[in-house]
């Protein structure tokens, strides 16, 4: 990656200015809101996150088997959890939730320990997509992209909104 930290502060601004006052931006400061006094999602907030991360899945998240207590037992199992795998894992037995999805859970939750997963930040850490994500690649992300924000001193929040909006701008 040959971003210095201006640049990536920069992105990180257009990523803001493009999303401000926008559905995206509610739903993030309101998610994470939520965290703060809640260690669990509901099926109705756990919906809204899938939204926010992909569309894609919206029926799988409103699968029946996503009720409000299963979705209520998983999330608070997987955020009291010491075991990174069992976090990740537990999460992906929800309907609709992947590795970038349960990303964003950890995120929304923990801010400061996890970032978000995507496909916009790989490429711009100029790794190869992997077929399948898997933990090995997903320790492996979280650990460099903790390494960066450490190193170029600002929040994964930030690193990761300015490598997304890099990506976004650069990538053919």
């Amino acid at each position: 990656m040959n971003l210095s930290k201006k640049q990536i502060v920069e992105y990180s601004k257009k990523y803001d200015a493009q999303y401000k006052g926008k559905p995206d931006e509610l739903v993030e400061k309101g998610l994470k809101g939520w965290f703060l006094n809640h260690k669990y999602l509901d099926r109705k907030r756990f919906i809204e996150l899938g939204l926010w991360k992909s569309k894609r899945q919206k029926k799988r998240y409103g699968d029946q088997e996503n009720d409000d207590l299963t979705v209520k037992e998983i999330t608070k199992f997987a955020l009291g959890a010491k075991s990174e795998i069992a976090r990740m894992k537990s999460l992906m037995t929800l309907k609709g939730v992947s590795w970038p999805v349960a990303s964003v859970i950890l995120h929304f939750a923990f801010p400061n320990r996890y970032p978000i997963m995507d496909f916009r930040v790989i490429w711009s850490l100029g790794w190869k997509q992997p077929k399948y994500y898997n933990f090995d690649f997903w320790q492996k992300y979280v650990n460099e992209l903790r390494k960066l924000a450490k190193k170029y001193k600002v929040s994964l929040r930030t690193l990761d909104k300015g490598l997304w909006y890099y990506s976004k701008e650069n990538q053919k």
